[in-house]
This record gives C-alpha cells, sequence and structure tokens, in this order.
C-alpha cells in the first residue's frame, strides 16, 4: 500500500489554506468546508476538513534533505519555528512549527535512519 493523503481538522480555512500554501503545497480543491494541498515534493496530497475543534495528537512530518535551509525559508514567509532545528537523540534532525488548528508539523531530516536506525527489529509474522 502507498500512502495517498492525511486530512487535517482546520477550524479557520482561510488561515489554514494560507498557512499550507506558504508551506510551498499546492491547492488542488478549495470548497468552505474542505481543501486539498499537493505536498512539495512527490504525490502525497494532504487536505483540510472544516471542523469545531481540533483534536490533539496529529503530527505530520515533511522529509527534507536540508532541515535548515527549509526553516530559513518557512521563515522567510512569516511563518513561526515553535521549535528550532536540531539533532534528536532518535537520530533525526527536526523543527516544529503549527498550522493555525495547532496541528504540529514537522520538518526533519532522517536519512538511512528513517527506515533503518540502528535499534531496528525484525517481527516474525
Amino acid at each position: 500500500m502507498k500512502l495517498n493523503q492525511v486530512t487535517l481538522p482546520a477550524v479557520d480555512m482561510k488561515k489554514s489554506c494560507d498557512f499550507y500554501l506558504k508551506l510551498g503545497c499546492t491547492q488542488i480543491v478549495d470548497t468552505p468546508h474542505y481543501a486539498r494541498f499537493l505536498c512539495p515534493d512527490g504525490e502525497a496530497t494532504l487536505s483540510l476538513s472544516l471542523a469545531k475543534e481540533t483534536a490533539p495528537g496529529v503530527i505530520i512530518y515533511f522529509e527534507t534533505d536540508d532541515v535548515d535551509a527549509v526553516v530559513k525559508k518557512l521563515e522567510e514567509r512569516g511563518l513561526v519555528i515553535k521549535e528550532p532545528a536540531e539533532d534528536k537523540r532518535y537520530l533525526w534532525r527536526e523543527a516544529l512549527i503549527e498550522d493555525p488548528a495547532s496541528n504540529k508539523i514537522k520538518i526533519y531530516h532522517a536519512g538511512e535512519n528513517r527506515l533503518n536506525p540502528p535499534w531496528r527489529v525484525t517481527i516474525r509474522h
């Protein structure tokens, strides 16, 4: 299977759409209650669905080879960086931003460690 899209709640569609456009996504659907975006690289899509409130716990990861350069570009576009880029104990470099509905967005680079961390296990079926 291949991941097609993730749908996030949005309490203010205009603000949320503006945020994802600044993030570098291309908007391909625009209605008062639903919007869909093509992610900056690849064919995955991200959608927004109008909601009265959001639930905590949503984290979306966008992978890039150069976290610091992307973070700098996002700051120049007016996005607020909640946590600056740093190397994590799990061997990823990542920064955190939030969209207008408080969904967490991680800009990260894991390289080989994304699929093959030193602690990778093999599960037998």
